[in-house]
């Protein structure tokens, strides 16, 4: 057992001095004084019962005991301090994060989220928001490129042996401007739709799937005027601008309805919506800063659904 009178100090003017092979250079280079280096050799000795320098006309040279304690300090010195290198490497690691964004979280539980944990984070806390496709993004989550994807996904084949964890149900809606020709009709008979431009998500979509069936069931053909993208900023102009039906995911227009610059129209486009929640890789070990940040996510979307 190491006699706990044996500070690192005295271990580390112990390998100094060695290395050095005189006092003067040891303390020097240490940033102390000629005496308190030879006060700490000293005391060292004297914990030891032993010497371990000897003077000669050169300088100081390592005794038998010397040598024999700087075969075991030196390596052990060496590993405490890449221990504690590559902890500061992993700390600062784990205090970015590489998150994966769906349209329905884009608005609101992302943004209060990342305000949150950072507010919390003593230092440096960076986050990278990619957005696109559930497809695009979970194959990304599971080569290791990403740390998490946030959103509506339930439905995506692609989640396969991930990691899903509801928080929410979130709807799509079909709004429209102010004013637009089928704002506050009721009851809306569905083949009036087909009258009108869309704005959609794209193709093989976690959310199309979600037109698609509803097309399905009333028997509807979009019009070949249609807007296919993810982005909200790009919808939201559009459809207040034309006479667009917009699908658009609940947390993006909650604002814009409450304001009446969006109106929702009367025919439902699905009943509960889908399950919003987080996606992780399971195969891989989760950092402090992951585990932090889905734990603010899990606030926040409680928060969410409180205040609705």
């Amino acid at each position: 057992m190491l006699n706990a009178r044996i500070k690192l100090r005295h271990l580390q003017a112990f390998l100094e001095v060695a290395r050095q092979r005189s006092f003067a250079r040891a303390a020097e280079r240490l940033a102390i004084t000629q005496p308190g280096m030879s006060k700490t050799i000293k005391e060292l000795e004297e914990i030891l019962d032993t010497a371990l320098f000897e003077r000669t006309a050169r300088g100081v040279a390592l005794t038998q005991a010397g040598l024999t304690l700087l075969r075991h300090a030196g390596p052990a010195i060496r590993a405490l301090e890449e221990g504690v290198s590559a902890l500061g490497e992993a700390h600062a690691a784990l205090r970015w994060l590489r998150v994966g964004a769906l349209s329905t979280v884009e608005s609101r539980l992302l943004p209060e989220a990342i305000r949150r944990w950072q507010q919390a984070e003593a230092g440096e806390a960076g986050v990278n928001v990619v957005t696109g496709p559930s497809a695009f993004l979970l194959s990304r989550l599971r080569r290791g490129e990403l740390d998490l994807v946030v959103g509506r996904m339930t439905e995506a084949r692609e989640i396969r042996d991930l990691a899903f964890e509801h928080l929410y149900y979130e709807r799509l809606l079909l709004v429209v401007r102010a004013g637009h020709p089928l704002a506050g009709v009721e009851p809306l008979e569905p083949h009036r739709l087909g009258g009108y431009p869309w704005v959609l998500p794209p193709p093989r979509t976690t959310l199309r799937q979600q037109v698609d069936s509803f097309c399905v069931r009333h028997s509807l053909r979009l019009p070949g005027r249609q807007l296919e993208t993810l982005s909200l900023p790009l919808s939201h102009r559009y459809t207040l601008e034309s006479d667009a039906l917009w699908v658009a995911p609940e947390e993006a227009v909650r604002d814009a309805l409450h304001e009446g610059r969006l109106v929702e129209l009367a025919l439902a486009l699905e009943q509960q919506g889908g399950s919003v929640g987080l996606c992780t890789n399971a195969s891989l070990e989760p950092s402090l800063a992951l585990e932090g940040f889905c734990e603010t996510l899990r606030e926040v979307a409680a928060s969410l659904v409180g205040g609705r």
